[in-house]
């Protein structure tokens, strides 16, 4: 296999993924209590209120949008129940103990520092400034940690609203605003040349309100860019509801076609989308190989994933990544 790449347990160790489900069950008994008060809403990118069931997972009911193919959480949590959720998450809590310092290393060699590589070559690409960046859903601090050791942003900023991951980035030296993306405000003089969100939106109850404050505290004409699963990519497609992606956690599973049609809708010039993930056929090998799928009546896929996984394993991953059918979906956009 190509050195490059990396594969599922370089960032989720296996010897740790025990109690992570654990910690993940309490979480998922904790929002199911609330679901009472759970809301139905019309299709997140689109506002289209005629959809479909397309699966059923945790107790959870997860539709597709019949116009743009979005799928989405319906009846999903309100913006409350999702305040309550993360303050208080024990999975949240875990990832920040123990998978992220565990993982780091890997995830900053081949997650965070193509990340913030993408970020400096779409800077230059679109003739974007580079004095100021905005992280919103900073997590364990790595993305903004390492654009900070470019020395090439005057001012770098992480928001992060779940405490112990914002005290996190602060004890590792970040200027950090623990607050939801609503509650802040810059003069104009101080808004960012760039914003940048990774897995972050796939978490919201409106992702349109999240999209507009972003924009909000972006400069005209500075870049924006947003990450999140496709709910059209390889391992959502062969999987279905067994996929790890759709979970009690992701409320909106957008595809290239419907973010973009959303970023347009909230004044944004979408300027390129792809899909430059790593871990697809990974993630469904790896439910083969657990007896979690069966690909046995699959020629195709039984050659790819498991005859001859070490010649054509990183090939079928780099189809599947230059045909914009990854579960990892970025989105470049320029504010109008």
């Amino acid at each position: 296999m190509n050195n490059d790449n990396f594969k599922e347990n370089d960032i989720r160790p296996k010897n740790l993924m025990g109690k992570q489900a654990t910690a993940a069950t309490i979480d998922i008994g904790r929002l199911l209590i609330k679901a009472n008060e759970f809301v139905e809403v019309s299709c997140p990118a689109c506002e289209s209120t005629d959809y479909q069931k397309k699966y059923s997972k945790y107790s959870l009911n997860f539709v597709e949008c019949k116009k743009c193919k979005t799928i989405f959480t319906n009846p999903r949590p309100t913006e409350e129940v999702l305040s309550y959720f993360y303050k208080d998450s024990v999975n949240y809590a875990y990832w920040n103990e123990h998978i992220f310092p565990a993982s780091e290393e890997v995830r900053r060699k081949k997650i965070f520092v193509p990340r913030v590589d993408k970020t400096l070559m779409f800077c230059q690409k679109y003739n974007v400034k580079t004095n100021s960046l905005l992280e919103v859903g900073a997590g364990f601090g790595t993305y903004c940690l390492e654009a900070q050791s470019r020395n090439i942003f005057k001012r770098i900023v992480a928001v992060e609203p779940t405490p112990n991951l914002a005290k996190t980035c602060r004890n590792r030296g970040l200027d950090v605003i623990e607050d939801m993306i609503e509650n802040i405000h810059f003069s104009e003089e101080e808004k960012f040349d760039v914003v940048v969100n990774f897995e972050v939106i796939e978490h919201l109850f409106s992702p349109k309100n999240f999209i507009k404050n972003c924009g909000r505290l972006l400069k005209k004409g500075g870049l924006f860019i947003v990450t999140c699963p496709n709910g059209q990519g390889f391992d959502f497609m062969v999987l279905g509801e067994k996929c790890n992606s759709l979970d009690h956690e992701h409320l909106n599973y957008f595809n290239p076609q419907s973010l973009s049609l959303l970023l347009e809708n909230c004044s944004f010039e979408v300027l390129e989308s792809l899909t430059p993930g790593k871990l697809d056929a990974d993630l469904v090998r790896n439910k083969v190989l657990e007896g979690e799928f069966d690909v046995s009546q699959n020629p195709f896929l039984k050659k790819v994933l498991i005859d001859e996984w070490e010649s054509l394993g990183d090939k079928f991953q780099e189809f599947l990544a230059d045909n914009n059918l990854s579960s990892n979906m970025w989105i470049v956009a320029r504010k109008i």
